[in-house]
């Protein structure tokens, strides 16, 4: 799942030994990430992919 911290909190990533960006991050489905979901801490975020079509044609694209 994909989460990004509450404004304002800092969370440790359990896993990784760092803060969870601002941004967020994929994070597994773990009950750590689920109790920081139910609490408040973290909220469930789309992971935002922005595909630029001029660099797809660059490399060939689909063939």
């Amino acid at each position: 799942m994909y989460v990004k911290p509450k404004a304002g909190f800092a969370i440790r990533d359990p896993d990784l030994l760092d803060l969870l960006p601002a941004a967020g991050r994929e994070v597994p489905d773990t009950e750590y990430w689920l109790r920081r979901l139910r609490d408040g801490d973290v909220e469930q975020a789309a992971l935002a992919v922005s595909v630029d079509a001029t660099d797809t044609a660059k490399k060939g694209g689909d063939k």
